[in-house]
Parts: C-alpha cells; sequence; structure tokens
C-alpha cells in the first residue's frame, strides 16, 4: 500500500499562495487530512536558543517527531526540524514531511512508528519536482540499537519504574491516566524514552502509543508521551500530567508511582539487564514476565520473585519439567534467599529476607511442586521456605519425609535446631498452631525436643478448654506441667490431689470456680454454701447463690466445641509422648473444671476411647456434650457417665468426684440423691473420693421443701460418726431431730434439745439447718398437742427466731382451716397462747398476736353450737379456762351494740359475718 505523504514549510508565491503551505503532496490526499495534519505538524523554535543560528547550531535544534491520532482513526507519523530563513530571509522557518496511516494500517514491514526516528527516508526539504518519493521502508537510525538503548535505560535506572507505571497507567485508562511530559535536553533522548516504553508494551498497544519528541507548548499537544525542553512552558502543577523532568539531578515526587507497580519495576530491571529480547517472550503478564526473566538470569526484587511464584503455581500443570527447574533454582539463588542448597556455596545469610507475600507464594508452590520434581531439586525450596518460616515467623511449610535431601536435612538440623527449640517453648507462641508445627518440622528434621513436651502440653491443655491466659497462676501452671510429665491416669489425679485432707479445689490448672467442686469448706460451717449471717433467709440466700452459680455457667458456656484443627489431631495421632503429656495435662483439667472440659473436649475428636489411663479426660470428651444418658433421672445419668471412664470408682475413686461435676453441674444432689449416691456407693469411697463434704453440704444447704433431707442426716452421722467437725455434726443432729418430730422417737424437752445443739456448737449452724428445724419444732409444738412442759420451755426461752416460726405456723392456712372445723383444737390453742401470761415479754406478744389476730376472728365467726362444743372442751380441762375463755370472748358495750345492729348473734339462716383479719367463714352445715 502506498501511504500519503505531506510536506509543509514556508514557500516562495504559487498556485498554492505564498507563506506556509503544503508543497508537495500525495496525490488524492483529502482537503481534510491538510486541515487536521497542518493543526499537528507545527514548530515552534525554543526561546533560549539562538534566533538567528548558524548551519551548525541548526543542528543542535530539538526535533519534533510525533505519532498522532486523527479524528477517523487513522494516525499521522510527522517530523518537523527548524530550517531557519525562509525564502524571503525572514527567520522562523521550518519543514516538516508527514506520513498518514489510515485505520489499521502499518509502517513497511510492520515497523513501530518511533523506529523511524532520524530515518533517512525522511525530508528536510520540499521535492524539487513537488511529488513525494514513495517509501517502500524505513532504514532505523542507529540511535535505537539495542545497546544504546540499553546504556540510556541505565543512565536513569533510578527514573524507569515510575515511567513505566504511569505509562502502564495511561495505556490502561487513557481518558483518566493522564498524559506523559518528558523533560529532557535533547529530544533524541526522548526518542530513546518512547522506544524503551514500545518495547515493554504489547505490540498492539506500542503501535496505538501516540507520543512527540518536542512541543514548545505541551498544553496543547494531544499526544499521550509529550516530550519538552527545560525552556519550555511548565505544566509541573496541572494534575493532569506526570511530569518527568530528566534534567534534574534527582527525580522529583511528581514522577513518582502513585503506588508500587510490580510490573514497572520488574520492566526497569529487565532494561538495566540489557535484556530487552525477554519482552517479546511475554505478555504483558506481569508473573509470565516474571518467570521469564529469572530463567533468563534477571535478579529480582522480592515482589518480582513473589510474582514469578504466583504465576508458576497457577500455570504449574502446563509449564515443562525443564521450565520448572530453572525456576525452583532461580527463586532460591535469588535476592534474599536465605538458603540455597547444602554443602559448599550454601547460603544462610537472612540480612535480607523477603516479604510475607514472597514467603507465601514460595511456600505455595513447594506445596505445588513437592513429589512433582526431583528431592534434588525441590530440596532447595523446600530448604528456603523452611528456613525462612522459622526465622521470620511465618507459616510453617507440610513437609514430607522425601522433601529434603539426606545433606539439605542434616544442614538444616544444624542451622535451626536453636530456633526450632526456641519456638516450641515459647509460650507466646499460639499452641494450637505454629508450636505444633515446629514440633513437626523439629520430628523431620530429627532434632529431639522430648524435654520440651510436658510445657507444650500443658499450654495446649490450657488453650483447649479456655484457661489459656486467663488469671492462671503459676501454681496452676507448675500443675498442668507435672500432671503432663507423669503422663498417666492415676498419676495426673495425684497432681490434681482430691485425697483425704485436701480441699476440694486444689486441682491443678483450675482457677476459681464458684461450682461446688472447687470450692474448700468455709471456716466454722463445714461447707462452701451455709453462712451465718442471721438472716435467717438462708434459702433465699442459696436460691441467690443458684442463680448467680447458673448466670456464671452461662456466661461461660460456649455451643459445643467443633472437631479440633487438623495439625492438633495429627500431632497427637503421630506423636505419642506428645500424646500422652497432653492427655495427662487434660486428665488433671478435666477432673479440677469438668463441666469446662467438657464443654469445649466433647465431639473434639480426641482419641481417648482406647486410653483407660485418663478416666477424667474420657468422661469429659465421651460423656460431657451428651450427659442424658439413658433414663431421666440424674442418679441414671450419673452411672452412665461413670462408666464411660473405663475404670471402676473403687480402684480410682477420684472419678467419681468427675462425674458428679459433670451430672450436677453448679448444683448439689437432693436428699433422696445424695442418700442413694451414699448407700450404693458406700462411705469409703465417698471419703476416699473427697465427696464427702458434698454429701454433708447437700444436706446443711438443702431447702426446706426437701423432705429427705432429715433421713440423709442420719445416715451422714451414721458413716461418718468420727469424721465430722463439732459444727457439722450439731447441724446434722438438728437436721435429725426435724425429722424426729411427731414420730416416735421424738423423745421430750424439744425446745431445750434444739436450743442446746445450736448453742452448744464451737462453729455456727447453717442458717438452712435452724431455720428448718425451728419451722419443724414449731409446727410440732402448734398442730400436735403440746405437753405442757414444751410450751413453758418456749415461753421460757424466748427465742426470738423460734417464736417468730412459732407464729408463722399459727398464722398459716392449716392451722386456720383446722380452727373453723374442730372445736377442741379451738379450745387446745386457747389454752397455749393463754398460758404462761407474763412469763417473757416476747412471750407474750407473740401469744396475744394470735389470740387477737388468728384465734378471735375465727371464734366469733363460729356458729353457737361450735362455741358450745369449744366451751365443753375447755371446761373438761378446768373451771379456770372456761371462764377465761368466757371473758376472753365476751364482746363490750360496743360489741353487743354493733351485734344487734348488724344481727350478729341471732340463729336462723343468716350467713356469719365476716370479721376483720378472718378468712372465708364455714359453709353449709357451719363445719368444713
Amino acid at each position: 500500500m502506498t501511504l500519503t505523504q505531506l510536506h509543509y514549510t514556508s514557500a516562495p508565491p504559487g498556485p498554492d499562495g505564498s507563506g506556509f503551505r503544503f508543497t508537495a503532496v500525495s496525490p488524492g490526499a483529502p482537503q481534510g487530512l491538510l486541515r487536521e495534519a497542518e493543526q499537528l505538524i507545527g514548530y515552534e523554535p525554543p526561546r533560549d536558543f539562538p534566533s538567528r543560528p548558524d548551519a551548525e547550531q541548526l543542528k543542535t535544534f530539538p526535533r519534533a517527531f510525533s505519532y498522532s491520532e486523527l479524528a477517523d482513526g487513522a494516525m499521522l507519523l510527522s517530523r518537523s526540524v527548524y530550517i531557519g530563513a525562509d525564502y524571503s530571509g525572514r527567520w522562523g522557518n521550518f519543514h516538516a514531511h508527514a506520513l498518514h496511516l489510515p485505520p489499521g494500517a502499518r509502517l513497511p514491514d510492520g515497523a513501530l512508528p518511533i523506529t523511524a526516528w532520524e530515518s533517512p527516508r525522511w525530508g528536510d526539504t520540499t521535492p524539487a519536482d513537488g511529488r513525494p518519493e514513495v517509501i517502500d521502508r524505513f532504514e532505523p537510525s542507529g540511535l535505537l540499537r539495542k545497546d544504546g538503548l540499553v546504556s540510556f535505560a541505565l543512565s536513569r535506572s533510578d527514573r524507569l519504574a515510575a515511567f513505566f507505571a504511569d505509562l502502564r497507567a495511561m495505556t490502561e485508562a487513557p481518558d483518566t491516566a493522564g498524559q506523559i511530559v518528558l523533560v529532557e535536553h535533547d529530544s533524541a533522548d526522548v526518542a530513546q524514552w518512547v522506544a524503551l516504553a514500545c518495547t515493554v508494551l504489547p505490540r498492539e498497544q506500542a503501535h496505538r502509543l501516540t507520543f512527540t519528541t518536542y512541543t514548545r507548548r505541551p498544553q496543547q499537544a494531544r499526544q499521550q508521551i509529550i516530550g519538552v525542553l527545560p525552556s519550555s512552558e511548565t505544566v509541573a502543577h496541572d494534575h493532569r500530567y506526570r511530569v518527568h523532568d530528566c534534567t534534574a539531578r534527582s527525580a522529583p515526587a511528581a514522577a513518582a508511582p502513585p503506588e508500587f507497580d510490580t510490573w514497572a519495576e520488574l520492566c526497569a530491571r529487565i532494561w538495566c539487564a540489557g535484556r530487552p529480547d525477554l519482552f517479546r517472550d511475554a505478555s504483558a503478564l506481569t508473573g509470565q514476565l516474571a518467570v521469564v526473566a529469572l530463567e533468563a538470569g534477571v535478579e529480582l526484587d522480592a515482589a518480582g520473585r513473589t510474582a514469578a511464584a504466583r504465576w508458576a503455581v497457577e500455570h504449574a500443570g502446563t509449564l515443562a519439567d525443564d521450565t520448572l527447574t530453572a525456576l525452583v533454582g532461580a527463586l532460591c539463588e535469588g535476592e534474599g534467599a536465605e538458603y540455597a542448597g547444602s554443602g559448599p556455596g550454601a547460603r544462610t545469610d537472612t540480612s535480607s529476607s523477603p516479604a510475607d507475600g514472597e514467603r507465601a507464594a514460595l511456600a505455595a508452590l513447594l506445596d505445588r511442586l513437592d513429589g512433582r520434581l526431583p528431592a534434588v531439586v525441590t530440596a532447595r525450596l523446600a530448604a528456603r521456605v523452611l528456613v525462612s518460616a522459622v526465622r521470620e515467623g511465618g507459616p510453617m511449610p507440610a513437609l514430607r519425609a522425601g522433601s529434603l535431601t539426606a545433606e539439605a536435612q542434616a544442614e538444616l538440623a544444624r542451622e535451626l535446631a536453636p530456633a526450632l527449640r526456641a519456638g516450641i517453648a515459647d509460650k507466646r507462641e499460639a499452641v494450637t498452631g505454629r508450636s505444633l508445627a515446629l514440633l513437626r518440622t523439629a520430628d523431620l528434621l530429627d532434632i529431639d525436643c522430648q524435654d520440651l513436651l510436658p510445657e507444650l502440653a500443658g499450654r495446649l491443655a490450657r488453650g483447649l478448654v479456655g484457661l489459656d491466659g486467663h488469671g492462671l497462676d503459676a501454681s496452676a501452671g507448675k500443675a498442668d506441667e507435672d500432671a503432663a510429665r507423669q503422663g498417666a491416669g492415676h498419676g495426673a489425679m495425684g497432681a490434681a490431689g482430691y485425697g483425704e485432707g485436701r480441699s476440694p479445689n486444689e486441682g491443678a490448672g483450675r482457677g476459681s470456680v464458684d461450682a461446688w467442686w472447687s470450692q474448700p469448706p468455709a471456716a466454722g460451717t463445714g461447707t462452701g454454701r451455709a453462712r451465718a449471717d442471721g438472716s435467717g433467709r438462708q434459702t433465699a440466700d442459696r436460691a441467690d447463690r443458684r442463680s448467680a452459680d447458673s448466670t456464671a455457667i452461662s456466661a461461660d458456656t460456649s455451643p459445643a466445641q467443633a472437631p479440633l484443627p487438623s495439625a492438633l489431631l495429627d500431632a497427637v495421632h503421630e506423636h505419642p509422648a506428645l500424646r500422652t503429656a497432653l492427655f495427662g495435662a487434660l486428665n488433671a483439667l478435666a477432673a479440677a473444671d469438668p463441666q469446662g472440659a467438657a464443654r469445649r473436649l466433647a465431639g473434639s475428636g480426641l482419641p481417648v476411647e482406647s486410653q483407660t489411663a485418663f478416666p477424667h479426660l474420657r468422661m469429659c470428651v465421651l460423656a460431657g456434650g451428651s450427659v442424658t444418658g439413658p433414663g431421666g433421672d440424674r442418679l441414671s445419668r450419673f452411672h452412665w457417665v461413670l462408666r464411660r471412664a473405663g475404670v471402676s470408682p473403687h480402684a480410682d475413686a477420684a472419678v467419681l468426684r468427675t462425674a458428679l461435676g459433670l451430672v450436677w453441674s453448679g448444683d448439689l444432689p437432693t436428699g433422696q440423691e445424695a442418700s442413694l449416691l451414699l448407700s450404693q456407693l458406700g462411705s469409703d469411697i465417698h471419703r476416699t473420693a473427697g465427696t464427702r463434704d458434698i454429701l454433708i453440704e447437700a444436706a446443711l444447704a438443702a431447702p426446706p421443701d426437701d423432705h429427705d433431707v432429715p433421713a440423709l442426716a442420719a445416715d451422714l452421722l451414721r458413716c461418718f460418726p468420727t469424721e465430722l467437725r463439732p459444727g457439722q455434726r450439731a447441724a446434722l443432729l438438728l437436721l435429725e431431730f426435724a425429722g424426729l418430730l411427731g414420730t416416735e422417737g421424738e423423745g421430750e424437752r424439744w425446745v431445750d434439745r434444739a436450743l442446746a445443739l445450736r448453742d452448744g456448737a464451737t462453729e455456727p449452724v447453717p442458717e438452712t439447718v435452724v431455720e428448718r428445724v425451728f419451722d419443724a419444732l414449731a409446727q410440732r409444738l402448734v398442730l400436735e398437742p403440746t405437753p405442757e412442759a414444751e410450751l413453758y420451755a418456749l415461753a421460757k426461752a424466748a427465742e426470738p427466731r423460734l417464736l417468730v416460726a412459732y407464729e408463722r405456723a399459727g398464722r398459716s392456712d392449716r392451722v386456720g382451716n383446722r380452727l373453723r372445723t374442730v372445736p377442741s383444737y379451738v379450745a387446745d390453742c386457747f389454752g397455749a397462747w393463754n398460758a404462761f401470761t407474763g412469763t417473757r415479754p416476747e412471750w407474750d406478744e407473740t401469744r396475744t398476736a394470735l389470740l387477737t389476730k388468728v384465734l378471735r376472728p375465727i371464734v366469733r365467726a363460729l356458729p353457737a353450737e361450735d362455741v358450745t362444743a369449744v366451751e365443753q372442751a375447755l371446761g373438761h380441762a378446768g373451771r379456770g379456762r372456761l371462764d377465761a375463755f368466757r371473758a376472753w370472748n365476751r364482746p363490750g358495750t360496743l360489741g353487743r351494740l354493733a351485734g344487734r345492729l348488724s344481727g350478729r348473734g341471732r340463729r336462723g339462716t343468716d350467713p356469719p359475718q365476716v370479721w376483720p383479719g378472718d378468712v372465708e367463714p364455714p359453709t353449709e352445715g357451719r363445719r368444713r
């Protein structure tokens, strides 16, 4: 194809006029092209150049070599040079020679436009015959040869990356990235910049890259790359331009890329290495270009090596083994490689550690290639990844036994043994992650770490049950370590310590928890729950504590523990010594806090089924997540959980306490449950297991509505006759006495006995016990026939709390209902509440209140026949008591008047009147 050419300069008068005009045009050139081209090929000489230059000075003027896009998508390649004076002698003339390339057209032989720089085909004058000579090819000038461009790149090495970064941004987003302005002293240097740019770009983009090597007014230039001289108009402060002032001593801030561009840095390194040929073999993909560069021996930085490794990971399936082998070698020899093999020449320099991204990329590449390439190839990569991970704290690679050669393994063992051991022993490391990976690596390199396993197992155990970093004191950690060292079920329990004479919360590795298995007996009470504060509200206090226990447990309760990380399970399966130490530590923690351990270990996948030496751990793992078991009551669940221990409680009594903790978490057994636990298992096993005080506490802290507690107290007195403290014994005797009241075994002197037991104890009796006994004694004195001696003892003692219980019993519905239906009971109550007047003011206050508030309203509402029956019963007891009743029941003047006005006292069908403070009167038949 013949390309249209244009010549433009200031010419003498002719058919087209005079002055600046097209002096030679290829036939058929449209006028639209001429008008648009005239705006692009103009030339203004630099301001600081000579105004009347001689021939030599003319050669120094910049050449405006431009490649511009036209409105129709065609391209215009032009060369404008300053030629001094025109035909008339006026200075300021220039000559422009332009070549029009229709849309899609290329230069002859597909040459890039920049290669036509200073080609002999360009003319400085108009052809003599006015006809442009046909151009079939452009001979390149010597300036753009490879050696010259490489030398130029080296001279601008500190500016290359920034230029390429802007070039990439401009080609990817030409509408927003802005134009590139290059400030050079010579327009030939701008041409070399353009040549560098066209070389790194894909061929199609290079053919569309517009440029001009010189303009005095850059703001009017339409090209993507604009070359200017220092004397040209400045655009340094215009955000639309990316200015690279190459005449300054150092690159200005404006020339720096907005962010690090790996591709740009890679291009700069390839040019500086003198290998522009590599751009022909790679696409615009950064990773592929990085791989090609590494294969060619170009030294890359960490970002470049990372890009190469990541690209190789993604395309490993399509790359030849030779390519992968060369790439691995280059990555291991590259800048920042900590380990490049073993033997002579091995490198262990860590002064320039690679970035985290490179470590991750190399690890991914190793994972992809391990087993595909020979070990002699991958061993170097494995060594480098491993050394980097150990020394720099990165993720540990999962190496196989065949990932390293024997020489590499021996070398790594010598180099990494101190770092591996320090990492395994580092308490700051995440035990379920890096520490286990370090241990696995130590095993792979045959580094002995047996002495570190107990402490590691203790940290692992505390982390698994949620205690790591949550208030563990030194003794707790020491106990965990001791348990891990012993590594056996009984040994671990010995470390936890639930033998006789030890308090229940002295287990290993367990902080303070508000649960009965971790609370020591409170001083003077015999129970960690009983509290002698004189409030008389022990039941409410216990309810509050149980609510607090429930709240605390709920706050600490998490969903069922998901299966443990595979790294931990693999370590447990593959490392017998670690498994034994870990299970020993977990066994101790499970014994100290069964419920907490069960919440986190149930369903964890720990292989404990065959590990009978760790019964506490077995129960928490196998039964902790579902302690429902067969049956619907807690005792059935208890026996089901106990069987999960794999050992009889008679052989290891401590498992009894763990099973109790799993089933009765945060609560105490009821009286019936405690009695059955005692009778089914026997006192000896509870004594050995340290659960005796739990049974005692169940009795002393039981609510008043638990009617099985007196029987439990009797059992405890019988089973532990010599081991109870004075306070415990007195409390249990009181509970036993409360159960005997109203039976044949109640005996005599009830009030005196109850007060003597309470007051004679050397320790305060729990309030729950005192309240239960006084309530039982009060009901016995009110509801059953009361010997006068007992009543007198009550009046004489005037115990405030007993009198309160007595009045409370007298005001009960049960007493009220009986008073309305049994006249003889009315007589008994009147006699009791009218007796021993003046003995003690407290007694007078209590009996008067009962007479006035309870008995009087009921008696006044009784029918006449019932009142008569009451008087008959009192008459049998003595004339004085009958007279006292009649005097007490006789209404005064106001009372009789009120009775007549209201009809009170008349016999008939009218219902009885309801008196203030009375309950509903009897219905039909006057009796109920």
